[in-house]
């Protein structure tokens, strides 16, 4: 295991989209607890696109003054900026929706954080290839919700405000759409929201 690896934890969140990964990272990255113990703290949309240029562009802008800095597109001065910028500090780097799977472009873009404090960086992917690329302990896979668990989150969104006898009404066909969402909690939350 590297000098990277023992300080800095990479926790991949996988699962299919519409599961929940963003929103799991977000009750993290907002938790009360979270913002006491990490500064700083940075946020990233990787997308399909993983370009570390400008993800690393958006980091460094998201935790250095401006002032301090020339934005330019110089990977290495930029890489050298965050490495200063971090150092003997405890971040918090989350990577939403990352797509890459080629390790050498995780490797460049992971470059600086190496042997500058003790930080942690989140990953959301639907890839467990991306995971098993970018991990340093064992993903945490997002499952679908239960039948029962989906009939309860659809009700909640479908039924807000409703009496009782008018939710019993409508519930074996509120059942029905509920099944067919799959379990997907964003799927049901939309779908119940219109109804």
């Amino acid at each position: 295991m590297s000098h990277y690896e023992q300080e800095n934890i990479v926790i991949p969140i996988v699962g299919m989209g519409g599961v929940g990964k963003t929103i799991l990272a977000q009750l993290v990255y907002n938790d009360p607890e979270v913002c006491q113990h990490f500064s700083p703290k940075v946020w990233v949309c990787a997308s399909e696109q993983f370009d570390v240029l400008r993800i690393t562009k958006e980091i460094v802008s998201s935790i250095v003054d401006p002032s301090q800095y020339n934005d330019n597109n110089n990977l290495n001065y930029l890489q050298c900026k965050l490495k200063d910028a971090l150092l003997n500090k405890k971040f918090l780097l989350i990577l939403d929706d990352v797509w890459n799977e080629r390790a050498d472009i995780w490797e460049a873009l992971r470059a600086p954080f190496s042997c500058i404090g003790v930080g942690k960086i989140i990953i959301t992917t639907r890839s467990m290839s991306v995971a098993r690329i970018m991990q340093t302990v064992p993903p945490l896979q997002l499952e679908c919700l239960h039948e029962e668990k989906s009939w309860l989150l659809f009700q909640r969104h479908a039924f807000s405000g409703w009496e009782l006898s008018q939710q019993l009404d409508f519930e074996q066909l509120g059942r029905r759409i509920a099944k067919k969402c799959g379990g997907l909690p964003l799927a049901l939350k939309v779908i119940g929201g219109f109804l």
